[in-house]
């Protein structure tokens, strides 16, 4: 008897039947795809061959937008959630710097900024991710979005594991060691937004992707969303580097050129990783020229996304004196 083909099939082919052939997904076919995912409708066969054709012709801004406009119909957000300012994604975890964003993350909450970050941990050894950090700095990690939302309340911040956001995208995310790839769910969480943010910043590493951002951020509505290659790409910026800025502004596409603010070839790298750092350069404590560099540089990114500054000059300029006006004596959002 003749066996009945899997209603998934039709979205591995799409995308697996060869160059001459095959196509990428259209976003409503993304999203379908991605519904039968989330609703485990679908065989560990056929996510694998999924997931990895996708990784070797790339994703598209269309099948980006889809899969997230898909997972977003799963978010349990409060009623009573506060508006937030901005989107922060933290997924790649650091090996060569310590995760200085987060100092500039926590900057702008203390000064007012509703920020929220949203990230996962542990699927690449030898990196240091968002969690950890913030737990060994004493700072709280949310375990759902009702007290995500509460944090941001009461602290302006707030850190939500993707494990709590999407457990199924935290699933897939984990078979890196299996697959020996990373998959498109990288690309894809980071364009969540789950609490609907109007300013979304995004940093990667591989340069070919700001435009696949880009673009699925114009196709998901998003106000204001910048992208850049940040430092072992989170959203850090590289002080020795100049960067692109690829950007959608009210559904208008961009890109500029930010000059490097430090004068060293070489980006440095730091041996020893230690947390407690972190704490010694907000305190003042200790003096690092790269590390204010980096956490004045990214404040200046976020500023000019969120529409406070008037030139990338204002934007450092501004960035410099929040930082200058932080309250050393409490390395906390607010």
């Amino acid at each position: 008897m003749e066996r009945q083909e899997h209603p998934f099939a039709q979205y591995v082919r799409i995308i697996g039947r060869g160059k001459n052939v095959g196509r990428s997904l259209t976003i409503e076919e993304a999203e379908a795809s991605m519904d039968m995912i989330l609703a485990g409708e679908v065989l560990p066969e056929q996510l694998g061959a999924f997931l990895m054709l996708l990784r070797v012709k790339e994703e598209t801004p269309e099948e980006v937008a889809g899969f997230v406009r898909s997972v977003r119909k799963t978010f349990d957000i409060p009623a009573d959630a506060p508006k937030v300012d901005l989107d922060w994604s933290s997924y790649a975890g650091k090996r060569r710097q310590l995760p200085w964003f987060l100092l500039s993350a926590l900057a702008l909450a203390q000064q007012g900024t509703k920020v929220f970050m949203h990230g996962a941990e542990g699927h690449t050894p030898g990196r240091l991710y968002t969690r950890e950090t913030l737990e060994a700095l004493g700072l709280p990690v949310a375990g759902d979005f009702a007290e995500a939302a509460q944090h941001i309340r009461t602290a302006n911040f707030a850190y939500l594991p993707l494990a709590a956001v999407s457990p199924k995208m935290h699933e897939i995310i984990e078979l890196r060691p299996v697959l020996g790839l990373r998959s498109p769910v990288h690309t894809i969480s980071r364009m969540l937004n789950p609490f609907g943010a109007p300013h979304v910043i995004q940093g990667i590493f591989h340069p070919g992707y700001n435009s696949i951002h880009q673009g699925a951020a114009q196709l998901l509505g998003y106000p204001r969303m910048s992208v850049f290659r940040g430092e072992g790409g989170e959203i850090e910026r590289r002080p020795s580097k100049p960067l692109d800025v690829w950007t959608v502004t009210d559904g208008e596409m961009d890109t500029t050129e930010w000059p490097a603010l430090l004068p060293e070839p070489q980006q440095p790298k730091d041996e020893d990783m230690q947390i407690e750092r972190l704490v010694e350069v907000w305190k003042g404590d200790e003096s690092d020229a790269y590390a204010v560099a980096a956490v004045t540089g990214t404040l200046a990114l976020a500023l000019h996304l969120l529409g406070r500054a008037d030139s990338q000059e204002d934007a450092q300029a501004k960035a410099e004196a929040l930082w200058a006006d932080r309250n050393r004596e409490r390395l906390a959002a607010a």
